[in-house]
């Protein structure tokens, strides 16, 4: 689900998407990654098991009760970005069931919670990765600035502003009337290698809106 404050998409986000286009897939898919948290041009092994590292990490946590941890993604890929993790174990999205629906609908609810708290009249989006690329579920509670050192590839920007990015509300959905969540594998790789000419429409209707109200 969207959640929308006063629009806010800098021309800083604007030119370094214009740059991403800009790239061949060869040099797009490679890039080795600029400065702070994004050194290195590949993530540690551990990251993708590190998750569940996280939650016993005290020092990490921006929030936790009994049932879940919301900590600082280790990459973040805009201003504000967050995961949001249950403390129980689930692999992906295709091990949750009907029972795990009162457990998403909390970790959405402080997600929720976390961003009114924030000092940002930035937009932000509450989803799941369709395919996720470390093995514990997690909500990804994250700024559509996407102005951020760390989003370097076209499978960054796939992963975030197309169907490969499922919105909370859908995930319940899905769960809530059929029992379970189903994820065509093939169909969202094929996403992720998705042509980067759609950025630029995205692109230009966010900046265009975001001079509108400056204007």
């Amino acid at each position: 689900m969207w959640r929308r404050r006063d629009s806010a998409f800098g021309l800083s986000t604007f030119c370094k998407i214009y740059k991403i286009v800009g790239c061949n897939s060869e040099m797009a898919t490679k890039r080795h990654l600029g400065n702070g948290d994004c050194h290195q041009a590949k993530k540690p092994a551990f990251w993708a098991a590190g998750l569940k590292a996280a939650i016993d990490d005290p020092k990490l946590h921006v929030f936790a009760d009994d049932k879940i941890v919301i900590i600082k993604d280790k990459y973040p890929k805009a201003q504000f970005h967050y995961l949001v993790l249950p403390k129980e174990s689930f692999p992906n999205l295709k091990s949750l069931t009907k029972e795990q629906i009162p457990l998403l609908r909390h970790m959405y609810k402080e997600g929720h919670n976390l961003v009114d708290k924030l000092s940002t009249k930035l937009t932000f989006r509450c989803g799941y990765h369709a395919i996720p690329s470390m093995s514990h579920v997690h909500l990804h509670v994250i700024s559509q600035d996407f102005d951020s050192p760390c989003l370097k590839t076209k499978k960054h920007w796939n992963s975030f502003t197309t169907e490969y990015f499922i919105d909370s509300s859908e995930v319940i959905q899905m769960l809530e009337e059929e029992g379970k969540i189903q994820v065509d594998t093939s169909k969202y790789q094929d996403i992720l290698k998705r042509d980067l000419r759609y950025v630029i429409m995205y692109t230009m209707i966010c900046f265009s809106h975001c001079l509108s109200v400056e204007l």
